[in-house]
């Protein structure tokens, strides 16, 4: 007998003529102490499955046997942890953990019940905050509370609904080890929700894709037949692992891709000159022409300092690199490291404490048009259209443009992202994807001599993520604005970059490492997950960041060893001549 038994469910939204098929026709079965991972994109109908399985809503075709009985409704055999904590607010951690406990073993003594609640939250390694509330808890800390309380329950199945999309890279890497240390010593059986691949692998026994709606249904399965535990950093020298990614990502992309896309339409931009981009006096161009295109941007002993009530706090401490005009530089490092600090720096928008920026010959000196930035959130204009908030800048940047060519300039970026149809929509009423979109038209719009990214596709789950960062890629390659962008993501900073500066630990936090990505360009996702050197240059990043896992300061001969590791690599897998 199957542990759970999905045949023919469907479930739609809403009554009669207006009814929108969410899910179609699932059909999924799942043993006793298996981990599955189903992935998908946002707004496929992940959660509603994930519902129907807990009980928390009944489909309207199809059934879900769960050991022999059909799902009705909730039960504390099925325990769920959703991306949301959904914590008590006023109760400790203990306390959260203890109602949980206290309603699904009644009957147990008190000392029992104490001895549960004890056991799942040293599991989950909370022993040292047990009297915390959750306002004192960080996002990590809070979601290993809310797992905490599942397992507490001490469910037959659990049922974790993308649990750590909304975490830093860091903490949801250190929680992606605990889940898998976790399971293993539980052995429950376990259905994710994931939008991660890598995730998917690092976990689970077997990964399903769930094929983008309306009427979202599940792809094929992919068996992960990768030892335990699994290591994500050595992982990268493993062919399985390289294909099963490669599978993977590539079924995800074309199923993606068979969405459809918005049409571009034929626009031609205007020949026009930007306010940012007058032309220099020929006796300053003559003067510095040897010397600008290699040092387009010069960050020269960049250090910020804050006052604290304890003192001054160096964030950056002495930051230093010249980028050369039309070059793509990556940021990465492990949250708190600056990177952000760096970047806003650079936009003027946060005062340099010692040292400068020097960009195209002249020091960086408040907020300006020439450096456009495309921050996490989009912040438009909620109540203007798409076309209006990119017009906005438009019009400050082109005064001498009429208004027929101003025009040309905003429908011709938002036709490049993918908005040429659904430029007039308000802001408001656009997806978080759609949003971001309308960002980098934004930016690219305004002509900027320096483009800079602060995580912009960090709030957006992975697969809308690659087909941003597609979107990014095209556009730049037409322009080659100078950029830099900052990211926690290691695949995004090795796909866009032609080099990728990593910083240490912060405070203090500097410059550790700069690797020079060899890809050749144009890049496509595709191409890289066959490329034998991307892994190379992948394993010497998950390196880097492990090195500096937990605040840990590796030594200069730590560092180059790992240089060293992707150098041997890459010439091994060089081709005799």
């Amino acid at each position: 007998m199957s542990f759970i038994e999905i045949s023919g469910f469907g479930k739609s939204n809403g009554e009669g003529k207006s009814a929108s098929s969410v899910l179609k026709d699932v059909n999924l079965t799942v043993r006793e102490g298996e981990f599955i991972a189903i992935v998908g994109f946002s707004g496929s109908g992940k959660t509603t499955l994930i519902s129907a399985i807990a009980g928390l809503n009944q489909g309207d075709e199809g059934q879900i046997i769960f050991k022999g009985e059909p799902v009705k409704g909730p039960s504390p055999k099925r325990g769920v942890v959703f991306q949301s904590y959904s914590l008590m607010p006023w109760l400790t951690v203990e306390g959260n953990i203890a109602l949980a406990v206290d309603s699904v073993f009644r009957s147990s003594s008190k000392a029992d019940r104490q001895a549960i609640v004890s056991k799942y939250i040293k599991m989950v390694g909370l022993s040292h905050a047990t009297d915390r509330r959750p306002a004192e808890l960080s996002g990590g800390m809070r979601q290993r509370v809310a797992v905490a309380r599942a397992l507490a329950m001490q469910p037959e199945l659990l049922l974790m609904d993308e649990p750590l999309s909304a975490l830093d890279a860091l903490t949801r890497a250190k929680l992606q080890d605990e889940f898998a240390e976790i399971s293993q010593k539980e052995k429950k059986t376990i259905i994710l929700i994931t939008n991660d691949v890598d995730e998917a692998i690092l976990l689970a026994d077997r990964i399903i894709p769930l094929k983008p709606g309306p009427g979202a249904t599940l792809g094929p399965d992919f068996k992960v037949d990768l030892p335990r535990p699994r290591d994500r950093g050595s992982m990268n020298n493993d062919p399985a692992f390289i294909k099963l990614r490669r599978d993977v990502t590539e079924y995800l992309m074309n199923v993606g891709s068979e969405r459809g896309a918005d049409l571009e339409n034929d626009i031609q931009l205007p020949n026009i000159t930007p306010i940012t981009q007058k032309d220099l006096p020929d006796a300053y161009k003559k003067a510095s022409a040897s010397n600008r295109l290699e040092r387009y941007v010069e960050f020269s002993q960049v250090s910020k300092v804050y006052p604290t009530p304890k003192g001054p706090l160096t964030v950056v401490d002495g930051f230093d690199l010249k980028i050369k005009k039309g070059e793509f530089i990556t940021l990465i490092g492990h949250s708190g490291c600056g990177k952000s600090t760096v970047l806003s720096m650079a936009a003027g928008l946060n005062k340099i404490t010692s040292g400068g920026v020097i960009l195209n010959g002249t020091e960086v000196a408040g907020a300006g048009p020439e450096r456009a930035v495309v921050f996490q959130a989009p912040s438009l204009m909620p109540w203007l259209s798409a076309y209006d908030n990119v017009s906005l800048g438009v019009e400050k940047v082109y005064p001498g443009a009429n208004k027929s060519e101003r025009k040309d300039i905003v429908e011709y970026y938002l036709s490049r992202v993918g908005l040429a149809d659904a430029m007039h929509k308000k802001a408001a009423d656009l997806s978080n994807g759609m949003k971001q979109r309308v960002g980098i038209a934004r930016a690219f719009a305004l002509s900027p001599k320096l483009l800079l990214l602060d995580e912009p596709f960090g709030m957006l789950d992975s697969l809308t993520r690659w087909e941003l960062q597609d979107v990014l890629m095209d556009v730049w390659k037409k322009t080659k604005v100078t950029t830099i962008c900052v990211t926690h993501d290691v695949d995004e900073a090795i796909l866009l970059a032609d080099r990728v500066v990593m910083m240490s630990n912060g405070p203090n936090a500097r410059i550790g490492n700069i690797m020079d990505v060899g890809l050749e360009r144009p890049r496509s996702r595709t191409e890289l997950l066959a490329h034998p050197d991307y892994y190379a240059y992948r394993e010497e990043l998950l390196d880097f960041l492990e090195a500096y896992e937990g605040g840990a300061n590796p030594s200069p001969e730590l560092l180059k060893s790992i240089q060293q590791k992707r150098a041997d690599r890459l010439a091994k897998q060089k081709p005799a001549a």
